[in-house]
């Protein structure tokens, strides 16, 4: 079956006993059993749940992944694979990482005994060999990045990985399956926020991951119910019916995206546009390689930082706000916002850039905002 049509049914037969066509929220805590450890494969939900089951088995299709596990938040998920490592072990991680995972990595995980190394997308896609050592277990990846929108080589980087032995785990939350399948390059892991794209309506949070390998996905469905980060029935379902229209939404997005792109790179007081699909982007040869279109993020640099603040709080249909991903146009100011724990790292987010989340409206409505409010 093709992306669309797995989207709308792995997982989501109609259910037995009555025929309802939607999967049901199953929102129970607890199963009866027919006798002691004799069940119908759930006795309590923390462990598993039929609606979360659904979800889990949708996504990992679509990641074209052999095993999937659902959680709380697209952190709770970062947090349970951080459980695959130990103090003393070395992280290799992209410096143009989300803000979350840079304080959870430098502020939590660091004082703790791990031992991590940034590096800039550039060094990881033409010498991440020259940086490992035996320490490293872990090798982390965003592509695109967030919010600088760069490139990483998703292929290049985990053959020099696993020359070390060291796991590759990509943040594939950006691009969605739909754009881009990491574990298809070569990742062993793939983590999601499903807060953005695939809930892609801005009312649930929640995380995944995917996995082939079937002793990496045992530990995790071990960590999964031990941790207890799960998502609830109802927010499992939120994500499930979100992601049955992934497919015409990212079309949407990106076809936004590329609109917004082009326009911004004409505009005098925009000093640089960071979109992949620019030919002139640095990494627009390989994001045309390993990805289906471009994505539906575009930042861009302004001269100042007060003027970054000003255009932030001028647009009406763009909105300010901490996300990305849903059908709402979004408009943030990272260095202030989502990227405030960066702030004195080497690779702190420019407090001239502004990163938009191109939504699903009339594509002449979200350029007339920004037109206006470019102007003002």
């Amino acid at each position: 079956m093709e992306f669309e049509t797995r989207a709308i049914h792995v997982g989501q037969e109609p259910e037995p006993a009555s025929g309802a066509l939607t999967t049901p929220i199953y929102q129970t805590s607890t199963y009866v059993q027919d006798g002691v450890g004799v069940h119908k494969g759930y006795d309590y939900s923390r462990g598993a749940n039929p609606t979360r089951t659904a979800l889990q088995e949708c996504l990992a299709s679509l990641e074209g992944a052999a095993h999937g596990h659902a959680f709380s938040s697209g952190l709770g998920a970062v947090t349970t694979l951080m459980h695959l490592v130990s103090p003393g072990d070395r992280i290799v991680c992209v410096n143009d990482v989300y803000g979350g995972v840079y304080r959870m990595f430098s502020q939590v995980y660091e004082p703790k005994g791990y031992r991590f190394s940034f590096l800039s997308p550039e060094e990881i896609s033409s010498n991440l060999a020259g940086h490992l050592d035996e320490d490293t277990r872990l090798v982390w990846l965003e592509t695109p990045t967030n919010p600088l929108l760069n490139i990483v080589d998703v292929e290049a980087a985990a053959e020099a990985a696993h020359a070390r032995g060291a796991l590759v785990v990509v943040d594939n939350t950006f691009a969605t399956p739909y754009l881009q399948q990491p574990l298809a390059l070569g990742a062993d892991l793939v983590v999601h926020s499903t807060t953005k794209y695939l809930g892609g309506h801005s009312d649930v949070v929640g995380g995944f991951v995917a996995a082939n390998d079937d002793s990496l996905s045992e530990q995790l469905a071990f960590l999964q119910k031990s941790l207890g980060a799960i998502p609830g029935p109802f927010d499992s379902w939120l994500v499930l019916r979100g992601v049955k229209t992934l497919g015409v939404r990212m079309e949407r997005h990106c076809a936004n995206a590329e609109a917004v792109a082009a326009f911004l790179a004409e505009r005098p007081r925009v000093e640089r546009v960071l979109y992949p699909g620019l030919p002139e982007h640095p990494g627009h040869d390989i994001a045309a390689r390993q990805m289906r279109r471009f994505g539906g993020m575009v930042s861009f640099v302004l001269r100042s930082e007060e003027e970054a603040l000003e255009i932030a709080a001028r647009t009406r249909i763009w909105k300010l706000a901490e996300s990305l991903g849903g059908v709402e146009s979004m408009i943030e100011h990272p260095a202030r916002m989502t990227h405030a724990s960066t702030a004195g790292a080497a690779f702190a987010v420019p407090p001239t850039l502004i990163r938009l989340s191109a939504g699903i409206e009339a594509t002449s409505d979200l350029i007339a905002d920004l037109d206006t409010a470019l102007s003002g």
